[in-house]
């Protein structure tokens, strides 16, 4: 690989660094980017966003429903160090309210890079771009309050003169109850292989387990989510050396994460006021992000989201903020558009 690559692979550590350990083991990291910016405002990850949204599919194809019917979702995100990001999606129902399918693609454009040989010198400008194809199905199990649905994902990425293509599927179950407002479910994404790799090299796809709750409290107009992501591996904590303790003696007493560090990281908090309303207003934790990119004895509001939505006839127009820390923050910015 030579150094062209090198540049890219550099830049493409700076868009992605936000997964920290987790991320830099697997390739087609720009999977893991949140969907739709209601989904970027409720902490990045959300399994339990059950709406007429068609993006919510693609973060969980368990959550498909009738009300996504002849829905049309669009979002762009500008993201760090001009790489553009957006997704779209769309839902048809093919049979009276039960047979909901739905197909998304999701884009990103690392934009241009200068380009240079082994020797240092400069040559000409290339750049990098992967998508994803999905195409998502569910259905309710029997007459019970369970659901099921998957995605199949065709997976494209080009960088400079290299490219790679995979598939990969999302399996989803969703316990939905509505006398309770109560939404249980678990999910497997990302669950596949590369056809073609990178210079013959392959890599493993970003697979992951996750598990969501959600319920709409009954005497205020407030949703509460809580996602636990990462469950395929728990100890996802790490040393950071940064944060290391020295006495006056030089003696060294390193940085441990603990068990509850630990346990808190697979944890991302999310709140909906006004949740079915015309106005919406979404606020998230994640505690990975908070913990991993904050900035020792500086308050830099790392891992806070947010965002609000609002309806105006057949258009709902969402808009998202997310805050890495002094140095790096995120907007998101959305469109659903009812085409009935």
């Amino acid at each position: 690989m030579n150094k062209k690559i090198a540049y890219l692979v550099l830049s493409l550590g700076i868009s992605c660094h936000a997964f920290a350990q987790i991320g830099g083991r697997n390739t087609y990291q720009f999977l893991n980017l949140p969907v739709s910016p209601k989904i970027s405002a409720l902490g990045g990850k959300n399994v339990t966003s059950y709406s007429f949204d068609p993006a919510n599919a693609m973060a969980n194809p368990a959550l498909i429903n009738f009300e996504m019917h002849n829905q049309m979702s669009a979002n762009y995100m500008n993201y760090f160090a001009d790489v553009n990001y957006g997704t779209a999606s769309y839902a048809y129902d093919v049979g009276r309210r039960t047979q909901i399918i739905q197909a998304g693609v999701t884009y990103v454009d690392y934009g241009s890079f200068d380009g240079f040989d082994e020797s240092g010198n400069s040559t000409s400008e290339f750049g990098g771009q992967e998508a994803a194809l999905s195409f998502g199905y569910a259905r309710r199990i029997g007459r019970t309050d369970f659901y099921a649905g998957a995605n199949l994902k065709l997976v494209s990425s080009k960088l400079e003169q290299y490219s790679s293509f995979a598939g990969a599927i999302d399996l989803g179950v969703a316990y939905i109850y509505p006398e309770w407002d109560l939404i249980v479910t678990g999910l497997v994404r990302n669950a596949g292989t590369q056809f073609r790799a990178f210079n013959d090299v392959r890599e493993s796809m970003p697979f992951e387990v996750i598990f969501g709750i959600s319920q709409k409290l009954k005497k205020a107009p407030i949703r509460w989510h809580i996602t636990l992501e990462n469950m395929q591996q728990w100890n996802i904590a790490f040393r950071n050396t940064a944060r290391d303790e020295e006495d006056l003696s030089g003696n060294i007493t390193p940085d441990d994460p603990g068990f509850i560090n630990n346990a808190l990281r697979h944890t991302v908090l999310g709140a909906e006021l006004f949740p079915d309303g015309g106005f919406s207003v979404q606020l998230g934790y994640n505690f990975r992000r908070g913990e991993e990119l904050r900035i020792q004895d500086q308050r830099a509001f790392s891992g806070l989201t947010g965002g609000v939505s609002i309806r105006f006839n057949k258009v709902r127009f969402s808009y998202s903020y997310a805050q890495f820390n002094r140095a790096a923050s995120s907007s998101f910015f959305g469109l659903n558009i009812d085409l009935q």
